[in-house]
């Protein structure tokens, strides 16, 4: 066998080896990418059998190459038992990385039905608070109805309170006034009466001096009648 295709399937089998320790070393969440080069591994591991038997069978036709052949040979075994433990490690892995899937499939599941808990309790949370938003303005609504009911009833006691008191003052105004009436009525009727006293007295006085100047005038009159008779009745 040509020296060039063994170095080929040499650097072959050192890039497989490669590719396998990739894997081996790879981190769990990237576990995809060991099950899909599973087939080259594969691939990798029948094309070193198939080039350890060419190998072998180079070795029978060629003596002075044998030795080197089959250390080749036995190195390409080595390799393929090396491959094959890889893709068994990675076959391992992507059962392994299945389990994680479904495990992680699970959690997702089970995150999914607590986030739909958490959900549901937020939408009854809301509509709690919703509840109580419209308790508490329901509440204020009718607080501001009582307090405007009790302005309103203060405001009208009040106004009654002024009318009332409006009222007494005007009434106690009319009183005055009837009672300022009644007094001058009173007044000018004592005033009247006084005056017609003093009317009545002067009159009387005046009747009387008149009576007495008539009294005197006949008294005259009759004495002197009487000196006159006396006088005739003398000659």
């Amino acid at each position: 066998m040509p020296k060039k295709a063994k170095s080929k399937a040499k650097s072959k089998a050192k890039l497989n080896i490669k590719k396998s320790k990739k894997g081996r070393r790879a981190a769990p969440p990237k576990r995809r990418k060991v099950a899909v080069s599973i087939p080259a591994l594969e691939a990798a591991a029948t094309k070193a059998a198939d080039f350890a038997a060419k190998h072998e069978a180079a070795a029978a036709e060629s003596k002075g190459a044998a030795e080197q052949r089959r250390s080749d040979a036995d190195a390409a075994r080595q390799e393929v038992a090396k491959l094959e433990a890889a893709a068994k490690k990675a076959k391992r892995d992507v059962a392994w990385g299945a389990a994680a899937v479904k495990e992680a499939n699970n959690r997702a599941a089970k995150l999914d039905a607590l986030a739909e808990k958490a959900r549901r309790e937020a939408t009854g949370r809301e509509a709690a608070a919703e509840r109580a938003r419209r308790a508490a303005a329901e509440k204020a609504r009718r607080e501001a109805a009582r307090q405007a009911k009790r302005e309103a009833a203060e405001k009208a006691r009040l106004e009654a309170i002024e009318r009332a008191k409006r009222k007494a003052a005007e009434k106690a105004e009319r009183d005055a006034a009837r009672k300022a009436e009644r007094e001058a009525a009173r007044q000018a009727k004592r005033e009247a009466a006084e005056k017609a006293k003093i009317e009545a007295a002067e009159r009387a006085q005046r009747e009387a001096a008149e009576k007495a100047e008539r009294e005197a005038a006949r008294k005259v009159e009759r004495e002197a009648a009487e000196r006159a008779e006396r006088e005739a009745a003398e000659q």
